[in-house]
């Protein structure tokens, strides 16, 4: 057995995998290099089928998921959660058709998990054409709603994990309704990867009912966790609860309003926007949002940085450079709704 590695000393091996991807032909193959190496490695290190199992199912799960995107890659999605459990005669069940329908006439996709309840209720609000089932495997089978079974887009994973990096991996913007233990995971995963950065920025919308399910929640983040001092103030700046669909939708828009996307480059977080900015608004932002800075940091409006050549359909957008400090995630949010004010 002989040792690999992911630089080019296998000799012969590196020789016959560069012939495999040429007969094959692949994009990006330094990329699918490390990967044939990384299920090679695997084989001779682990001799646990169940692991390879779990490694296998994961890449194709993936890849699958890849292909069934790419194709609606230029628009914007909204990813939707909520009860299972929500009856059709439930008036936030018709709330959320109403707010996927709207969605779709502001030129959303809308992303669900392909069950029942408020699952429906969106599929059915956006229609099949204009939607997503991201479905899961369950002992008890959750069947694709009836919106959904006849339609290419869906998607049944194997893993919860897989599941839902697709949820979230595709959406701009995610809209939670009341739901049970699915739902508040979804919630607070979500907060926690826009909160700790591994999730760019979105707007994230909780829309209540009634009863005030959110109001309730909201509470228990104030009285438990903000007094303890286990969050902090700026984390409430990663959701907006709202009664109104049409408001939720609007927040939704506005969060797009200039800001496009961001990435990093180094240590730099390049924000891209759809409008430039005057000098004088960025001198605006640098004194409202100095918090933001690491030390001795600044903000630059400046165009597209020579390491974004690998993204050529946003090169000609402006650009703002932050010096960020890599912490400050929940303020993050605030100064994007700023950006959108100019």
């Amino acid at each position: 057995m002989m040792t690999l590695n992911f630089d080019r000393s296998n000799g012969e091996m590196d020789e016959y995998i560069d012939l495999l991807m040429s007969k094959a032909g692949v994009h990006h193959p330094r990329l699918i290099r490390e990967m044939i190496l990384t299920a090679l490695k695997s084989g001779q290190e682990n001799s646990y089928m169940a692991d390879q199992k779990l490694m296998r199912t994961t890449m194709k799960e993936m890849r699958y998921t890849n292909k069934i995107f790419a194709p609606y890659r230029h628009r914007k999605k909204v990813t939707v959660f909520g009860s299972a459990r929500t009856r059709r005669d439930e008036p936030i069940y018709q709330t959320c058709v109403d707010f996927c329908r709207r969605l779709v006439e502001h030129d959303y996709m809308v992303i669900t998990g392909g069950g029942p309840g408020i699952m429906l209720a969106g599929n059915e609000g956006a229609g099949a054409e204009n939607s997503f089932a991201v479905n899961i495997h369950l002992p008890f089978e959750q069947e694709t709603n009836p919106v959904m079974s006849a339609d290419d887009k869906v998607i049944t994973y194997r893993y919860f994990f897989n599941r839902k990096v697709a949820f979230l991996k595709e959406a701009h913007a995610v809209a939670l309704f009341p739901g049970g233990f699915g739902t508040m995971d979804e919630s607070m995963e979500i907060m926690t990867l826009m909160q700790t950065g591994k999730n760019p920025p979105i707007p994230l919308v909780l829309i209540d009912d009634d009863g005030g399910y959110w109001d309730e929640w909201f509470k228990f983040l104030r009285d438990s966790l903000f007094k303890r001092g286990l969050i902090s103030g700026e984390d409430f700046g990663l959701f907006t609860i709202t009664r109104d669909y049409r408001e939720a939708v609007h927040v939704i828009d506005e969060f797009y309003r200039n800001y496009h996307s961001m990435r990093y480059v180094g240590k730099k977080l390049v924000i891209r926007l759809n409008k430039q900015l005057a000098q004088e608004q960025c001198d605006t932002l640098i004194s409202e949002f100095s918090e933001l800075l690491a030390p001795d940091g600044t903000m630059v409006l400046n165009e597209a940085l020579p390491a974004e050549h690998d993204q050529p359909d946003l090169h000609k957008l402006p650009r703002l450079i932050v010096d960020f400090n890599q912490r400050s995630f929940g303020l993050l949010s605030a100064f994007i709704r700023r950006i959108n004010v100019f």
